[in-house]
């Protein structure tokens, strides 16, 4: 999504600045904005160039990332505000009246520092330990065995330096605290390589809960070597599931938990054991269907939820996902990361006679650190049967 941006710089930044164009007085004064605008535009890629291409630390590189984030958000909503103005000026036209030249300046200005105070806001509000959010979701295959049965739900952590240790320790915390029947950790728990971020997650280690702890991969585990990270969530007794399902006897009744590989396989990283060759693997869910036959209840944990109505016709009944970080920004979640996602971007969805639930995120990847009207989330989900 950041490179797609990236493409959009030049012409996002002409519909910004074009008033400086228009006004004959200025005009000379358009270039150092646009110019800045396209630089700071481009940054957010430079750094994921950067972060494959160089021997930067990722350290520096990820805190440059949390600045390029809230450069880019700014710009992105100082263009929303450039189309407000330029409809606004349209208006006045149709009504017989104009926008002159210097109130169309005045404008842009003005919505360039709005966007960036709304961005330095948002960029806050996502550095935040998050709180626990629960609520009751109704499952129309759930045994009533396993009504009010509660499953925490730690999504797209993104633990890196920005995320650090202390982040991390606060989730577990806050997680531990509500006391959950199941913890569910659905991908992208971690940033960067393991000899240097592998400190970040320790915490989980410290996850308990009555009928275990979870996890599957997601996208974000395959770009920084994926086996070596694997090797690590297994030593800190997280059960990552790869294409695998575990049974667990609960009043009786047994319930299915599956974890399914990533879309992203195929992802090549200078962090694997041979960087021409990929590690991890697809998701499987005809495998991880045939694991879970016979049990009374199959809960998936699919990353990215895209392939939901995939997965429904496997006699799933609740598919938990993250991927979306609910979008980011309102407004944004529906038209820019809705339709990339299948239309799925946060809360649950009937999907057949499955439910799929797509978290917030505890978390977020520093290259986009921005969150406005969706906080993030430690979920906790109370298993009800639907009537």
């Amino acid at each position: 999504m950041i490179f797609y941006a990236s493409l959009a710089v030049l012409p996002l930044a002409l519909l910004l600045w074009w008033p400086l164009l228009a006004d004959g007085r200025r005009r000379s004064a358009f270039w150092w904005p646009f110019v800045l605008t396209c630089l700071l535009g481009w940054l957010p890629a430079t750094l994921i160039w950067a972060m494959r291409g160089t021997s930067l630390s990722y350290h520096v590189i990820a805190h440059l990332q949390v600045v390029s984030g809230w450069v880019l958000a700014a710009l992105l909503i100082a263009v929303v505000l450039a189309l407000l103005r330029d409809l606004l000026g349209f208006l006045l036209v149709v009504f017989g009246q104009r926008l002159t030249a210097g109130s169309r300046v005045t404008c842009t200005f003005m919505g360039v520092v709005v966007a960036f105070v709304v961005s330095g806001l948002g960029v806050a509000e996502a550095l935040k330990v998050p709180q626990v959010h629960e609520q009751e979701i109704a499952l129309p295959l759930l045994p009533a065995e396993f009504d009010g049965l509660r499953v925490a739900v730690i999504a797209d952590i993104h633990a890196s330096p920005v995320n650090n240790a202390k982040y991390v320790q606060g989730i577990v915390d806050r997680t531990m605290a509500v006391k959950p029947d199941l913890i569910v950790l659905p991908g992208d728990m971690v940033d960067g390589d393991v000899a240097t971020e592998a400190a970040n997650i320790a915490p989980l280690s410290q996850l308990r809960a009555k009928y275990g702890v979870y996890s599957a991969p997601g996208n974000h585990e395959y770009y920084s070597g994926y086996n070596a990270w694997a090797r690590v969530y297994r030593g800190l007794n997280l059960n990552y599931l790869e294409n695998q399902t575990q049974r667990v006897k609960i009043k009786g009744r047994t319930l299915a938990i599956s974890g399914v590989g990533d879309p992203a396989y195929g992802r090549l990283s200078n962090q694997n054991a041979d960087p021409a060759v990929a590690e991890g693997l697809p998701p499987d869910i005809e495998a991880v269907a045939k694991q879970a036959k016979g049990a009374d209840f199959h809960l998936l944990l699919a990353h990215q939820p895209k392939l939901a109505k995939q997965n429904a016709g496997y006699g799933v009944g609740l598919q938990i996902s993250g991927h979306t970080h609910g979008g980011h920004i309102v407004g944004m979640d529906r038209w820019l990361v809705a339709p990339v996602n299948d239309g799925y971007v946060r809360g649950a969805y009937d999907v057949q006679r499955m439910k799929l639930f797509v978290s917030n995120g505890a978390g977020l990847w520093a290259g986009f650190a921005v969150r406005i009207g969706v906080p993030p989330r430690i979920d906790v989900l109370v298993l009800r049967k639907a009537a």
